[in-house]
């Protein structure tokens, strides 16, 4: 069996080899806890006779019993959501109304406390699996949502909120059901502090792309006079706000725009009546750095000329080959000051890095 550090090496050595054609620095390396280190966690809900279980299926394999891997545990997530897992199954085992054609069942936990489980349904949600989910709800202490096609029924809330701490100073976080959320906890705490570092001394203002639900925008708008983020998901813009107000944040503003639609509004190419409607006037900025934190198709073509304009880049990665082809391009005008790599996802290939770039010269 492949050891934690053994894995955790191959993906140093990966990067290297995949960057070696360009200057880099030495890598920060920022491992993760090797059990109980996922916040999320999504399970099919197996029906044998009388029996249920949890159950996840081979990887490449098709959804069928002979591909089923039994779940009664799973080491990889947040500790309350093993505790959680024989809890619920007991209780809906003894309720007809909950169990028949319950089909998945997704978990979401936090470090503070909270937990929010989606129940999903081959049926309609009637009144009775209400009646009966209210008061799972209250036994277990947790929340509830039901789904179904068509169907979503919330019980309470469709969100928990997360306390992270960077530098010393709690960020709240509401994260919705549904929504992009960093599943693991404690390296997203050490991404952000890597960040906030990456950003000292910077100064003057900063422009941030894809700003999801403001995780890394909350604890770096410490380090800028203000911060002007973009985000194009209407759910996430709106954790954004209430993120940015449960933090006492004066100095950010979001504006729902896509990278290509912000480029478009910053290089004078198309007005965007959002950005009136939101007091927003692009000409108040005098941007010194900007973040990035692209999908894993990376930045596009366009919106990596503007990126290329600024003096100062921060860019978090989730695909180093996209890294890869955007850094060959910004590293002709660029020199790369830092690369760390976050074990976000232990036991996978999944790589999440980020680079600090100066302007040379």
């Amino acid at each position: 069996m492949v050891t934690y550090q053994q894995q955790l090496n191959h993906k140093i050595e990966y990067l290297r080899d995949l960057f070696q054609d360009l200057d880099i620095p030495a890598i920060q390396v920022f491992e993760s806890p090797e059990k109980h280190y996922r916040m999320r966690a999504e399970f099919r809900v197996w029906h044998e006779g009388d029996e249920i279980f949890y159950a996840m299926f081979e990887r490449g394999q098709k959804a069928s019993g002979a591909s089923l891997v039994r779940c009664d545990q799973f080491e990889a997530a947040d500790k309350a959501i093993n505790a959680l897992m024989p809890r619920l199954i007991d209780a809906v085992n003894s309720d007809e109304r909950l169990k028949t054609r319950w089909y998945a069942v997704e978990f979401l936990s936090t470090l503070s406390g909270e937990m929010l489980v989606t129940m999903i349904y081959h049926k309609k949600l009637d009144d009775e699996w209400v009646e009966a989910a209210r008061a799972l709800q209250d036994k277990l202490g947790i929340f509830i949502i039901g789904r179904s096609r068509g169907q979503k029924v919330v019980l309470a809330q469709d969100f928990v909120t997360e306390t992270l701490n960077v530098g010393g100073r709690d960020f709240k976080y509401r994260q919705i059901e549904g929504g992009f959320t960093q599943p693991n906890a404690k390296v997203c705490e050490k991404m952000l502090a890597w960040a906030c570092g990456a950003a000292d001394g910077l100064g003057g203002d900063m422009l941030e792309l894809y700003c999801g639900n403001g995780n890394f925008t909350l604890p770096l708008a410490q380090k800028f006079d203000k911060v002007l983020a973009t985000e194009v998901s209407k759910t996430s813009v709106n954790a954004a706000l209430w993120n940015i107000e449960a933090n006492g944040n004066r100095n950010i503003k979001i504006a729902r725009l896509s990278a290509e639609e912000f480029t478009e509004a910053y290089t004078q190419q198309r007005a965007f009546r959002r950005l009136q409607e939101q007091g927003i006037g692009l000409e108040d900025y005098r941007f010194s750095t900007i973040f990035v934190d692209p999908p894993r198709a990376g930045v596009d073509v366009e919106t990596l000329k503007l990126v290329a304009g600024f003096d100062n880049v921060i860019y978090v990665s989730c695909n180093p080959e996209t890294l890869k082809e955007n850094l060959a391009v910004l590293s002709q005008t660029h020199r790369i000051e830092r690369m760390a790599l976050f074990d976000q996802f232990p036991f996978t290939h999944h790589i999440e890095s980020g680079v600090l770039l100066k302007r040379k010269g």
